[in-house]
């Protein structure tokens, strides 16, 4: 159990590092993406293969699969594009109001009752990132992709519930990576096109930081979760990676010191939207404990 809580919070981590990845790679956030699924898909069915196993899906499942892979594709771009247009911080700061967004997408597309307890904390995160968009102008551009990365992770999270019941995590990951990967390829062209940026190869360290965030972050990240599902529940490593924008701020400020350069409305924002989080995390752990003395 304790060996895999590290591998958990080892995985969390990782994934936090991937904004200062984001940051570190000088490619335009499409190619980024793009190169990124590229590493990944070529190397997930050398490990399965490797080990033995390869996911089989129907072909109804795959088209599922395939159009939220789409959406992940888009959701890393439009976050990596927050980046590009602000910093590590707001991204991440807008990327926490996933929960916001999860508690009006999951009842509408899952026929679930609204937790207005939900609604209510995701919009204390809200009201922070509006503090930090209204007082501070120059990251508003950031912000918008911040916001509409948000929207994709929270529809992409709520499909996937559905995915999950039917289809493993190695078979939904790898084909949505595949997915995403073959859907971006198609579009890549026409969006370089409306953004007038180039087609262009990683240059010098660029190729080493796309294999740390496809290998690590990515490979690596998705390996330790699952084999912490072994010996932990899902809800704990979706609690644990409510952490995942606080690791990836506490590094933009380590690395970048991203902390000299904002205002003080972002840690006034910043302290609602941990605040929200932490005291779902809090209803969240409650929730399950109740769940589980009346199982036992």
């Amino acid at each position: 159990m304790k060996r895999a809580i590290i591998h958990l919070h080892i995985a969390v981590f990782l994934a936090g590092f991937t904004g200062v990845l984001g940051r570190r790679i000088s490619l335009d956030a499409s190619l980024l993406v793009w190169y990124r699924l590229l590493i990944t898909v070529i190397t997930l069915p050398v490990l399965f293969i490797g080990n033995g196993y390869f996911p089989k899906v129907s072909s109804n499942q795959l088209l599922k699969i395939f159009g939220v892979g789409a959406i992940v594709a888009l959701h890393w771009v439009s976050f990596y594009s927050s980046i590009k247009h602000s910093n590590i911080s707001i991204a991440l700061v807008c990327f926490s109001t996933l929960g916001f967004f999860s508690s009006i997408l999951e009842p509408v597309l899952l026929n679930k009752r609204i937790a207005i307890i939900e609604v209510l904390l995701g919009t204390l995160a809200m009201v922070g990132v509006y503090l930090i968009f209204h007082f501070d102008t120059r990251y508003e551009t950031g912000i918008i992709y911040g916001i509409v990365s948000a929207i994709l992770a929270a529809l992409f999270t709520v499909l996937n519930k559905s995915l999950l019941k039917k289809n493993d995590a190695k078979t939904v990951t790898f084909y949505e990576l595949t997915g995403g990967f073959l859907i971006l390829s198609i579009i890549l062209p026409a969006y370089l096109q409306i953004v007038s940026v180039p087609f262009s190869l990683p240059v010098g360290w660029d190729w080493f930081w796309l294999l740390v965030l496809s290998w690590l972050c990515t490979v690596l990240a998705f390996y330790l979760s699952i084999s912490a599902l072994k010996k932990v529940s899902p809800f704990t490593v979706n609690l644990s990676y409510n952490l995942e924008p606080v690791y990836g701020i506490i590094l933009a400020f380590v690395i970048y010191q991203e902390n000299k350069n904002l205002s003080s409305t972002f840690y006034f924002g910043l302290f609602l939207i941990i605040s929200a989080v932490s005291l779902q995390m809090i209803r969240m752990y409650d929730i399950h404990k109740r769940q589980s003395l009346q199982s036992v």
